[in-house]
């Protein structure tokens, strides 16, 4: 006898409330989406593994660890997107959307990384990502993250969440940041952890954010970007912050929130959380104003975020469960046939029916009572030859006798 199937590590299969709060967030962001003005699109969940490979950086875990690549039968080496982002910006070069500039996106859907499962982190998670692309403004950096800002309030956290906000600068600011960090942290680099010396030449930014508590004295000694900020830097950083403040967004300054990767400038943020333990960040994002230039298009300044979906649904109260609002009870042969047109006919009006087609009458009314419709339609050989069906409110207990061609009318009312 063969075992039962299982899933595969770090997926999962939904049901019920847990589903409903899921679709709860995705129907969530597509409101805010259109509040905002950001377009839906849909791009590959395949892409060229170099497409990953440019953008993430052929250095970080992501890419040399975590990403799901396969070669297929034409020998391409082909990667499961880990983020949304990239093939977004491919699609912008491969697709001709820079007709469009400046575009603002928006997207969900499935993304895969090879790591340890953990709570609201799977192997094939789930990801809401929106993005300005062909915009160099910081105004455009007020407008991705106060649409995050109203997404979370739209999901009940905005009380229960911060938004961390930081500079990485223009290059020139980077670059001098970057020495200065690499000279603070080779001085004390027999007291970092092996991840951070391992880092320290590649990628000194990447210590800042360092997990292991060792390190965290020696960062928050290190000098910070605002030393060396050119002025055209802070005037940008400055207008993203009253661009916030005028929008009525409240916002931290994180000295150590970075991203490593050299494309991205100015802007770096994100919205974290005290509810979800150690993984504390709900959504995040920054200005990638290099990006496009790793995938071998014109330089094009753009902001984006990205969150969890399975993350900011553990947070949410589960929406009212749907349920029919009436159920058709027939009893015989004949008024089962009856109900299926009766069915066609209220769901062809936009009334959510269902039948209880097993059992004696007894048990089809307990079905559509655990159904939590609102009536029963009760239909037998009687009702046939009278031409109307008994409408019975679950709720009050009230019957009455309704024309097959008024139920619908009567099941609006």
């Amino acid at each position: 006898m063969s075992s039962t199937p299982q899933p595969v590590r770090g997926t999962q299969s939904l049901l019920g409330e847990e589903v409903d709060r899921f679709h709860a967030v995705i129907a969530a962001f597509d409101r805010v989406r259109r509040l905002f003005g950001f377009r839906r699109v849909e791009v590959p969940i395949i892409e060229h593994t170099p497409v990953f490979a440019r953008t993430i950086g052929e250095t970080t875990d992501v890419v040399s660890k975590e990403m799901y690549s396969f070669e297929d039968r034409s020998g391409d080496s082909i990667t499961l997107r880990p983020e949304l982002t990239a093939g977004i910006c491919r699609a912008y070069l491969s697709e001709g959307w820079q007709q469009h500039a400046p575009l603002k996106v928006a997207s969900w859907g499935p993304a895969f990384r090879y790591e340890r499962p953990q709570k609201g982190r799977f192997r094939q998670f789930h990801q809401l990502d929106a993005e300005i692309i062909g915009a160099g403004e910081p105004q455009a950096d007020v407008e991705v993250i106060a649409f995050a800002a109203q997404l979370l309030a739209e999901l009940g956290l905005a009380g229960r969440s911060t938004l961390h906000l930081n500079t990485l600068g223009d290059p020139e600011t980077r670059a001098k940041w970057r020495d200065a960090l690499h000279a603070h942290f080779s001085a004390h680099a027999k007291a970092l952890s092996d991840e951070s010396r391992a880092r320290l030449d590649r990628n000194p930014l990447r210590i800042l954010d360092s997990k292991a508590h060792q390190d965290w004295p020696i960062a928050d000694s290190a000098p910070g970007i605002d030393e060396f900020l050119t002025a055209e830097a802070g005037q940008f950083f400055e207008a993203v912050t009253k661009g916030l403040d005028a929008a009525g967004i409240a916002w931290v300054r994180e000295p150590r929130l970075v991203r490593g990767l050299d494309y991205y400038r100015h802007t770096a943020f994100e919205f974290v959380t005290e509810e979800l333990g150690a993984q504390s960040q709900l959504l995040g994002g920054g200005r990638y104003d290099g990006l496009m230039e790793s995938l071998g298009g014109p330089h094009t300044p753009a902001i984006g975020w990205a969150a969890g979906i399975e993350r900011l649904s553990m947070l949410i109260d589960a929406p009212p469960a749907e349920r029919p609002d009436a159920v058709l009870v027939p009893m015989g042969e004949a008024a089962e046939t009856m109900s299926l047109r009766v069915l066609a006919d209220l769901r062809g009006n936009g009334i959510a029916a269902d039948m209880a087609f097993r059992g004696n009458m007894k048990k089809r009314m307990a079905r559509a009572d655990a159904a939590g419709a609102r009536f029963a339609v009760i239909i037998g050989d009687s009702e046939i030859q009278a031409g109307a069906a008994q409408l019975k409110d679950l709720q009050s207990g009230e019957q009455q006798a309704v024309p097959f061609a008024a139920l619908a009318e009567a099941l609006r009312r």
